[in-house]
């Protein structure tokens, strides 16, 4: 449970609320240790390079995991490995822009 602790510590330093301690442990509880890992990983860098991290920590690491679990390919790396441009093996193209295609997979 370090890193939980180390995460914790980050977060209250960072101004969130002491009162969800106990659902934020919990919850951590329920992801592999990979995930945690790249969870603790994402937020210290977003911390480190003054990006948006949420205040509430509960929402925090859960916004933190929903993003780490979303995979991306650019339209030319989504053809390179599958030699064309149809959905396959969960990926779904997409057009957030309106200029650029990606796949995305969650």
């Amino acid at each position: 449970m370090d890193q939980f602790d180390a995460l914790w510590t980050m977060l209250r330093q960072h101004g969130s609320s002491a009162k969800r301690e106990h659902e934020c442990v919990q919850l951590w509880r329920t992801y592999s240790p990979t995930l945690q890992q790249q969870i603790f990983n994402a937020i210290c860098s977003k911390l480190e390079h003054n990006k948006f991290v949420h205040y509430d920590p509960l929402r925090a690491i859960q916004e933190n995991a929903r993003a780490v679990q979303t995979q991306t390919l650019s339209y030319k790396e989504y053809y390179a490995r599958y030699g064309t441009t149809e959905e396959r093996d969960g990926w779904k193209m997409e057009n957030p822009t309106g200029q650029k295609v990606i796949y995305v997979r969650d």
